[in-house]
């Protein structure tokens, strides 16, 4: 996959607390954080020939994917519902549709929230498990996940 993030260890973050209280000099050009993108496949699931490609940011915070009001528009889904979602600064209320998402060969069926401030695509962790994906934190790649069935 083509996701570059800084190499910072986990021994290094957990001695960056020591080292505040201690008023160590530390080098705190590694702990650089950032934001991780993908490029995507977004499809009716319906109508397959209704397909989008766009990059989007990978957001572990975030429970669904949520696309701009445009995306949905283009793409012809339908509204199957709303959903009550708490924001970083208030509440709100999202159309609910579904699509099929393809990351870097992988594909399935997720739900997705329609957003009419936002203007990118958010690919939360419903759709990261739904392609049996998560996010190393260490170098901000994508791996594939074992799945469980206990």
């Amino acid at each position: 996959m083509n996701i570059k993030a800084p190499h910072t260890s986990i021994v290094e973050l957990l001695s960056l607390p020591i080292c505040l209280y201690e008023k160590r000099r530390l080098d705190l050009s590694r702990f650089r954080m950032g934001h991780v993108y993908v490029d995507l496949e977004i499809t009716n699931p319906e109508r397959p020939e209704l397909q989008i490609r766009h990059k989007a940011l990978i957001d572990t915070g975030t429970t669904y994917t949520v696309v701009p009001r445009d995306v949905y528009s283009k793409l012809g889904l339908k509204i199957e519902g709303s959903k009550a979602m708490k924001t970083a600064s208030d509440s709100d209320v999202l159309d609910m549709s579904y699509s099929r998402i393809s990351i870097d060969g992988k594909s399935g069926v997720s739900t997705i929230l329609v957003s009419d401030k936002l203007d990118q695509v958010i690919v939360g962790v419903v759709t990261l498990e739904t392609l049996g994906l998560t996010i190393d934190p260490t170098t901000g790649q994508l791996n594939e996940v074992e799945a469980l069935l206990l």
